[in-house]
């Protein structure tokens, strides 16, 4: 594994260079369901704000999820300001070097806090990420779905026998490689790997069924309508959803579903001199269903109606041609930009 990784490992990825247990941290944690590349420019320029657990732990929440607009998987952003106001407070700002220290931190689990180990520390140490999953499942022939905890510890058993004593940063970054670039998920590329030889789905014809697939779910569809209530001055009025649940800390257009919303932009939307443009309805999917939106996009002529709701800590007009620097939903990004596209403002 060490010998392929000094050939063919990578060693010029951002997290790479001036490797300390913050950094490591953070790319571990932009990694989790996401790939590589999408990672890179969301590193760079958190890096270039928050260039330090300090200045990570001293921001607001709406600069980190403005940042993180787009990422997806939120709750990790959210996660990892609480863990850094707690490893500022209490561990004077330095991610603490231990497994059970790591664990305690809100989203870091067993796996993320393995590879702080072993990257930033070189302390011995074991990591199970999705790409590591794959490699030891087909290389041992473990069956089933990783998910299922038997199966997951059966992986955890291989993957701490074999970590090794010695280069265990590189050794840890060799396995991930291999995942993410031979070892892929279709089409894997095993003419190049070194353990083709003596991998149990090579030699068996097994690298489609290895691992196994998560079993089948039907997955409910559910539906709103998106308020997307314009100014006078061309403003968009958002709501911050609350911390905890879906898009929890994020800014998002209002929903005819939501009780918080009250009548007065019900009785905007149906104002006689209210212009109203409804959008196409499009699909969101999260984990677990199906979200079918209908944007109905309002604006109305009266100065009375369209003030009706004013700034606060749950609400904000906002400016297109100079935005806040606040956390979006992706709804809220895809319809303004097809507004923008389509020059649709009423």
């Amino acid at each position: 594994m060490l010998n392929w990784f000094d050939q063919y490992g990578s060693k010029d990825l951002p997290w790479q260079q001036d490797t300390t247990a913050y950094r490591v941290w953070l790319s571990e944690v932009m990694l989790q369901q996401t790939q590589v590349k999408t990672v890179i420019p969301y590193f760079e320029k958190f890096t270039q704000r928050f260039p330090t657990v300090n200045q990570l732990a001293d921001s607001s929440e709406d600069e980190v999820l403005h940042l993180w607009t787009g990422l997806g998987y939120y709750a990790r952003a959210r996660n990892l300001h609480k863990a850094a106001k707690i490893v500022t407070e209490q561990y004077n700002a330095e991610l603490p070097a231990t497994q059970d220290e790591l664990e305690a931190l809100p989203g870091i689990g067993r796996s993320t806090a393995g590879a702080i180990l072993a990257i930033a520390y070189h302390e011995p140490a074991s990591i199970l990420d999705g790409n590591v999953k794959r490699v030891l499942a087909r290389y041992k022939g473990i069956e089933g779905w990783p998910g299922q905890k038997s199966v997951a510890d059966k992986l955890w058993e291989i993957t701490e026998a074999l970590s090794p004593q010695l280069r265990i940063a590189d050794y840890t970054q060799a396995i991930m490689d291999m995942g993410a670039t031979l070892c892929v998920r279709s089409k894997p590329r095993c003419e190049e790997c070194p353990f083709e030889t003596d991998c149990y789905a090579r030699q068996r014809d097994a690298l489609a069924s290895l691992p196994g697939k998560k079993p089948k779910t039907i997955i409910p569809v559910r539906s709103t309508t998106m308020l997307i209530i314009e100014s006078n001055t061309g403003e968009f009025l958002l709501h911050k959803r609350p911390s905890q649940g879906l898009w929890g800390g994020l800014w998002s257009f209002p929903e005819c579903s939501e009780p918080e919303i009250g009548n007065k932009l019900l009785d905007l939307c149906i104002a006689e001199d209210a212009k109203k443009t409804q959008l196409p309805t499009f699909r969101h999917t999260f984990t677990h269903f199906h979200l079918d939106i209908s944007p109905l996009v309002v604006k109305s002529d009266s100065k009375h109606q369209t003030n009706v709701i004013s700034e606060s800590e749950s609400s904000l007009w906002y400016s297109t041609e100079k935005p806040q620097e606040i956390g979006l939903t992706r709804p809220v990004t895809k319809i303004l930009a097809q507004l923008k596209e389509t020059g649709k403002f009423v």
